[in-house]
């Protein structure tokens, strides 16, 4: 059987972390937060978050990834009966690939199209657009229309269509949409009147969704170290685009404004439960946690890399970078509030509507607008591809740790059968309704199924296996025990803050909508009953395990809390100092653990003397073994 890999080099496991953790949030959700909830007083929340819940999650995963070098599932070696906690975390992550990378679709499709001398979304002259379509070149019409009375222009010549009449000499009237809204809506997508309507598949997107599923595929089927080598340009680059385009940003007319509405702090709106809710809510979309791919990409390290170091650096990294995008953004929407004539707040939107039609609009407008259209969307696609990157290997590194013997050998072939199936469960969303079922998708597959698995992991972790045993596991790996704070945060600050967390995802999340259209109630039991599959496995788990165990119902619940036989580093070496820390009897037979059996009862190789712990590891004798 093929050894489980490890990074090739030192920088490999943050520069991934780091790419995994800043996606496409970043840049359509977290401004537009900080927009409505106090612009810079948004801030204080959104920190005090990180370090609360944050870090502390991070800090946890990343531990125990590595200690084990398993994946998210295999890692539940700690505590089999919850084994269905890291299913559900690679069920999370493999629902969200399916959508994500057709998102990542849309991008690779704008990046194509950009590379034309002019930009097909910056004028109504195409056909796909209707009367109601807005460009520079109309609403300088509208501007005409404005001098006269309705009286002067009724045998005008000027007034050759009703549509583009107004008296208030704004663009936004009901029914007009801007050239990059209808290149979105009726030639992207070619957008039907709802889910109940998917009409056909777009050829142009099913091309860009086959293209975005052979990057996937080219970049992870040789193992994370071929990986860890394409992130040391994958995860710098998006930070040089966003400098770039931060510079031209402030230079346009407009931008000061933009960038004060982004950063004036407005202090009224911390006494309101909904900003704190909000930051709190992003901070756990954020840092990444709860989806399995933190455990996955730690899993790799070696068993005394220094995860505390990373553990501190990499979460301040991924939320800096989402107030950075802030300003990178702002400063685009001032521009934009600037040449429409209305306020900053009346252009700030979220969602794909910034990423595929408010910025498409504002690049349309500056100079040479093909290669800031080029940066930009380069720029996205590598953001979305890093995340991606992570969530699908958290799929993979969980099938074949759950199945080696089976699966190993074979990452080639379980790579690209992977990327067909995902690939042919992404195509109802390309369709002419696709975006419809997307946004089910977006809207309860990753809300408050996340916050249930987070929190059960929390407590298992701090209660069930034990925070002090943890902390020694850690101190087995650096070197030393970190502060005794982190054991208060696991077994109570954190999940509390979770709970939290939790009731307002839960009292938030409304009937999924998109824009005005209001969902039918059958697909809105849909996404209730999608939202729901990542939590099941984690009672459907423990039953089938109490299940298949023998003994009194008692004594089963027992052993399967406790670590499993096969739980602990993976290293030889690394596990035979592992059970000398626990004062297991015969270290040099660390790398195997079995009981055996005398009087018709099972008696554990252990030291029990030596163990504080009521969980612990027993191991074959030399003659068992063999």
């Amino acid at each position: 059987m093929k050894e489980r890999e490890n990074w090739g080099g030192k920088l490999d496991f943050i520069l991934t972390c780091i790419g995994y953790a800043v996606g496409l949030g970043n840049i359509w959700r977290f401004p537009y937060l900080c927009y409505k909830s106090g612009g810079g007083a948004f801030f204080i929340p959104y920190i005090i978050f990180l370090v609360v819940c944050g870090v502390p999650l991070f800090f946890m995963e990343v531990s125990y990834g590595q200690f084990s070098s398993l994946s998210p599932i295999s890692a539940w070696r700690m505590s089999p009966l919850f084994k269905g906690v890291g299913i559900g975390m690679v069920m999370v992550s493999t629902i969200v690939c399916v959508y994500y990378n057709v998102i990542i679709a849309w991008t690779l499709y704008y990046l194509v199209v950009s590379f034309q001398a002019i930009l097909p979304w910056s004028n109504c002259n195409n056909e796909w657009n209707t009367d109601y379509c807005i460009d520079e070149q109309r609403s300088k019409h509208f501007a005409e229309l404005s001098n006269y009375t309705y009286d002067e222009l009724a045998n005008s010549s000027l007034f050759n269509n009703s549509v583009y009449f107004t008296f208030n000499n704004t663009l936004r009237t009901p029914g007009n949409k801007t050239a990059s809204e209808e290149y979105w809506e009726r030639n992207v997508l070619e957008l039907s009147d709802g889910i109940d309507n998917p009409g056909s598949i777009r050829w142009q997107l099913l091309i860009a969704l086959l293209a975005s599923w052979v990057l996937v595929f080219l970049c992870l089927f040789k193992g994370v170290k071929i990986l860890g080598k394409i992130m040391h340009f994958a995860a710098p680059f998006p930070y040089l685009v966003l400098l770039v385009l931060l510079i031209r940003g402030v230079t346009l007319p407009g931008a000061l404004e933009g960038i004060k509405f982004y950063i004036i702090p407005r202090w009224e709106k911390l006494a309101s439960f909904q900003v704190w809710g909000d930051a709190a809510l992003q901070i756990f979309y954020s840092v990444g946690v709860a989806w399995g791919g933190i455990v996955t990409m730690a899993s790799y390290n070696k068993f005394n890399h220094n995860v505390y170091r990373d553990s501190m650096m990499v979460p301040f990294i991924n939320c800096g970078t989402s107030i950075f995008a802030g300003f990178v953004i702002f400063s685009v929407l001032g521009f934009m509030a600037h040449e429409a004539g209305v306020d900053v707040g009346d252009v700030v939107t979220e969602g794909p509507g910034l990423t595929f039609v408010a910025y498409p609009e504002a690049i349309a407008k500056l100079p040479i607008s093909p290669l800031w259209a080029v940066l930009f969307f380069l720029m996205l696609l590598t953001i979305g591809l890093d995340s991606m990157f992570g969530m699908f290997e958290t799929f993979l590194s969980g099938a074949m740790d759950e199945f080696p013997h089976l699966l190993r050998n074979k990452k080639l072939i379980v790579t690209a059968v992977a990327c067909f199936v995902e690939f042919v469960l992404g195509l109802p969303c390309i369709s002419q309704g696709g975006i419809y079922v997307l946004q089910i998708m977006d809207w309860y597959c990753a809300s408050f199924s996340l916050m249930l698995i987070s929190l059960t992991e929390c407590l298992v972790v701090s209660w069930v296996y034990g925070a002090d045993r943890f902390m020694k596991d850690i101190e087995l790996m650096i070197g030393y025990q970190p502060h005794r704070i982190w054991v208060y945060s696991w077994k109570y600050t954190t999940p509390a803050v979770i709970v939290f967390i939790w009731l307002f995802s839960v009292i938030t999340l409304g009937p999924v909508t998109y824009g005005d259209y209001e969902y039918p109630k059958w697909a809105v039991l849909c996404g209730w009953l999608l939202g729901v599959c990542s939590v099941v496995p984690i009672p459907l788990c423990m039953v089938l395990q109490v299940y298949r165990e023998e003994g009194p119902i008692i004594q089963r619940f027992k052993k399967l809390m406790k670590p499993a036989h096969n739980w602990g580093p993976a290293l030889p070496e690394d596990r035979a100092r592992y059970l000398q820390s626990l004062g297991v009897v015969d270290p040099e037979s660390a790398d195997a653990m079995i009981v055996k059996e005398k009087n018709g009862q099972m008696e554990e190789l252990v030291d029990m003397s030596s163990n504080q712990n009521s969980s612990y590891m027993p191991i074959l004798t030399k003659e068992e073994k063999h």
